[in-house]
């Protein structure tokens, strides 16, 4: 993600206590997920793995809508960012446990999974350091 790289200063920051470096590692897990999701939707439509496909297409909108979510700093309100994360942590981790059921016959899917557990572990990191933030006034 070069053209994420750089983009958060400390000074940037709309909320006290977030690191920008943190939130730069979860924009880049977010858009590896996305990558992945949409890939891994693509090949499954073409095998009959409907379930699948949907799932990882909704994870691909999810993670995306996040990404952008994040970098709209000055419309960031700590309760919707919240409930954002929230679900897109429950959306790609749904999504890698349908991925992770054709990881062994699937080399798309187990990849996918992978990158959705990332995603949700970056984004539980991430929460986890906003816990603590305060609304900068």
């Amino acid at each position: 993600m070069d053209m994420m790289k750089g983009a958060m200063s400390s000074s940037e920051m709309p909320m006290k206590g977030m690191d920008p470096a943190m939130m730069q590692e979860c924009l880049e897990a977010i858009s590896a997920c996305a990558q992945a999701c949409v890939m891994c939707a693509d090949a499954d439509a073409g095998e009959g793995m409907g379930r699948c496909a949907a799932m990882c297409a909704n994870c691909a909108d999810m993670c995306d809508t996040m990404m952008r979510m994040m970098l709209r700093m000055n419309g960031m309100d700590m309760a919707v960012m919240s409930s954002m994360m929230q679900t897109t942590i429950m959306m790609c981790r749904a999504c890698s446990a349908e991925c992770m059921m054709h990881a062994e016959m699937s080399e798309h899917c187990r990849m996918c999974a992978m990158a959705c557990d990332q995603a949700a572990m970056a984004l539980e990191k991430m929460m986890g350091s906003m816990s603590e933030a305060m609304p900068v006034a």
